[in-house]
C-alpha cells in the first residue's frame, strides 16, 4: 500500500505534468484552519499493483476522485461523500474509501467516463462537527 500512497502524492503534486486534457491537476479549498485537497484522474494512470491493492477498477471507462483533509500541516479524518452529475443532471453516487498509511490518510471513490463531457461534482467533507461542501466542474474524457 505504500506504492499507493506514493502514486496518490505524486498524482496531487504533479497532476499538471500528465496529460492535462485528463487531468486538470490538485485543487484545493479551505475552511478556516482545514484545507481540503481533491483531484480527478482516469483509473487508467494506475498501475495494475496500485489499482489492486486500492481494490479499483482499472479501465479506461473509470475515473477516480482523490480527497485529502489536511490541517496544520497533518492529514485528518473525515467522512466524505458525493455525486458527480452528467450534462443531462443524471447523479451518481460517490463512494468513498479511506485509505490510511505511512502518516497519509485519503479518500478515493471511482465513477464512469462514458464519454468526453463536463461533470459536475458535489464534495461533502464532515470534519468534527462541520461539514463542508465542494463543487467543481472538471471536463472528463476516457482513458486509452
Amino acid at each position: 500500500m505504500g506504492r499507493l500512497a506514493l502514486f496518490v502524492l505524486t498524482a496531487c503534486l504533479s497532476v499538471t505534468a500528465m496529460a492535462a486534457d485528463v487531468i486538470k491537476g490538485d485543487r484545493q479549498e479551505k475552511f478556516g484552519d482545514v484545507t481540503v485537497h481533491y483531484n480527478t484522474f482516469n483509473s487508467t494512470f494506475l498501475t495494475p499493483d496500485i489499482a489492486k491493492a486500492a481494490e479499483l477498477t482499472r479501465s479506461k471507462n473509470q475515473g477516480v476522485i482523490n480527497v485529502s483533509v489536511i490541517k496544520e500541516g497533518k492529514p485528518q479524518m473525515a467522512q466524505v461523500s458525493g455525486t458527480v452529475k452528467d450534462l443531462t443532471s443524471q447523479s451518481v453516487p460517490l463512494k468513498f474509501k479511506q485509505i490510511t498509511e505511512q502518516g497519509a490518510i485519503y479518500y478515493i471513490a471511482q465513477f464512469p467516463v462514458d464519454q468526453q463531457e463536463v461533470r459536475t461534482f458535489e464534495i461533502k467533507v464532515q470534519n468534527g462537527d462541520k461539514i463542508n461542501t465542494i463543487n467543481f466542474n472538471q471536463e472528463l474524457f476516457p482513458g486509452e
